[in-house]
């Protein structure tokens, strides 16, 4: 019996497969990064063909890699990034315009005129949103409108739209499935996360025809099976989830009031809170966390736009460093002490601000400034906007939060980890797998193909590599926290 489970985890620099076995431990892995374009300011796309051959490359490389075949495939789980939007042809598949990525602001106008108009409350409690660029509706709406001839073409049932999990699903199975999951749904502002169903006041209020929409299932579900000209043999997609959603199974956040954060491009703090939504009052989203046998979970979720993304932008757009590994080395050297400070809001500032407009900055230079005080900037603001988030959680889920599990690519660097933790006084634990986000939904469709018997029972599976408990003196934390608040303040004058 095949009991290999193939995770595609899709995300917003890179595609990566990985093959897992069925006690979880990584098998083999492949990835390949793509090409970001950013055709005007707070404008970012990517090419819907070079995604799906992305994927396509590492799915076969993973097969490889790890001597099997898609005959030894139990079944494939899809985790993706959220909120990106596409739009394509129902008989060809082929897209009508390139992906507008989450962090795309283009509709940031739009969403002013329907704050202006009085929808947010309408919108926040159907959808447990913020009215704001970040979300996928109103990138669909810029779709049918700015496109020619698509809004007729959707009218007349021509076209579909989903995020970048349905338009996977649609090819991988030769496009006889159109679906998505309740996870992925609850991110588009159109879902309503009470009834668990597409919201009809919310598609006429931003008009949307309702033939566009994929079916929405469970996290854990037969969505379909996948071309066998694709791999060699037909597998069944037996997951899907949300790329943040997906990283909390995978850190098995369980239980009422865990909490955990994903370093990727950007960065994602979710607390688990029950079989019930929490309104927040700091202007975090009330989600899905998952939904297993029609049972809704929710979460509470902070966004931070820009985590990994201002590592690349370093390495890529300012040549600081060749490579992000590089970045641990030169923390190092300098410590907290330099005095600078690095806002990275290139495409505004996500929670707790939700502020489309502010931009980037770097403060405190003088003629000491070098290339590691920048670099470690960087790092340091990746843990400044995290407590931004725990502050907002902990006054939200009044409950005190002692802990918080991390995952992601940037974890890997032990500096960044230990500041994190000095930074928001409470201990951070990173586990064997930091991978989560593939771990998560690869157990979520072992899950559903009988491997694992229950939540528990993936939970038993998770293990700490490392805790870090804070170091440092409480004065000089509020100290380095002041100067960054003082900072965003700046840049947002």
């Amino acid at each position: 019996m095949a009991e290999y489970l193939l995770a595609i985890d899709q995300g917003t620099t890179s595609s990566r497969a990985m093959i897992f076995d069925a006690q979880c431990r990584p098998v083999s892995v492949a990835q390949q990064e793509f090409a970001q374009h950013f055709p005007q300011d707070g404008w970012v796309e990517h090419d819907p063909e070079e995604l799906w051959q992305s994927v396509l490359d590492v799915v076969r490389e993973a097969l490889h890699r790890a001597e099997l075949s898609a005959a030894d495939i139990c079944a494939i789980g899809i985790t993706n990034q959220r909120e990106t939007t596409l739009l394509w042809d129902a008989e060809t598949g082929e897209a009508v315009y390139p992906a507008i990525v989450w962090q795309d602001r283009r509709t940031a106008a739009f969403c002013d005129r329907l704050q202006a108009a009085g929808h947010e409350q309408l919108i926040s409690e159907r959808t447990g949103l913020l009215i704001d660029p970040y979300f996928s509706a109103t990138k669909l709406r810029w779709l049918l409108d700015e496109v020619p001839g698509a809004r007729q073409r959707a009218e007349q049932g021509q076209l579909r739209f989903g995020t970048v999990d349905s338009f996977l699903l649609w090819r991988l199975t030769g496009g006889k499935v159109h679906r998505t999951d309740a996870t992925n749904a609850s991110r588009t502002l159109l879902f309503n996360i009470h009834t668990q169903q597409w919201d009809p006041e919310l598609l006429a209020l931003l008009d949307i025809p309702p033939g566009l929409l994929p079916e929405v299932l469970d996290n854990t579900a037969e969505f379909g099976h996948t071309d066998p000209a694709l791999f060699g043999a037909s597998i069944p997609i037996s997951a899907m989830a949300g790329d943040q959603q997906a990283a909390l199974v995978g850190q098995a956040c369980f239980a009422p009031g865990s909490v955990k954060s994903t370093y990727g491009t950007g960065c994602f703090m979710v607390m688990n809170t029950g079989h019930t939504p929490v309104r927040s009052a700091h202007r975090l989203l009330t989600t899905l966390a998952y939904r297993l046998d029609g049972q809704a979970t929710y979460a509470l979720e902070g966004s931070i736009f820009v985590a990994g993304a201002a590592i690349q932008w370093l390495r890529d757009g300012l040549k600081l460093i060749r490579h992000a590994d590089e970045t641990e080395a030169l923390a190092e050297q300098v410590g907290d002490q330099s005095g600078v400070y690095l806002v990275p809001a290139f495409t505004g500032l996500g929670a707790p601000y939700w502020d489309p407009l502010a931009r980037g900055a770097i403060m405190g230079l003088t003629r000491d400034t070098g290339i590691a005080e920048i670099v470690t900037a960087g790092l340091q603001s990746v843990c400044f906007q995290t407590r931004d988030l725990l502050e907002a959680m902990q006054a939200d889920g009044d409950m005190p939060i002692t802990s918080l599990r991390v995952d992601g690519g940037m974890v890997v660097n032990k500096w960044m980890v230990q500041a994190l933790a000095n930074t928001l006084g409470v201990q951070v634990e990173r586990p064997q797998v930091t991978e989560t986000t593939a771990l998560g939904v690869a157990c979520l469709a072992g899950l559903q193909q009988g491997l694992f018997n229950s939540l528990e029972d993936i939970a038993r599976h998770w293990d700490c590599e490392h805790r870090f408990s804070p170091v440092m003196p409480e004065q000089r934390r509020e100290q380095l926290y002041a100067g960054w608040q003082d900072a965003v303040k700046r840049v947002r004058a």
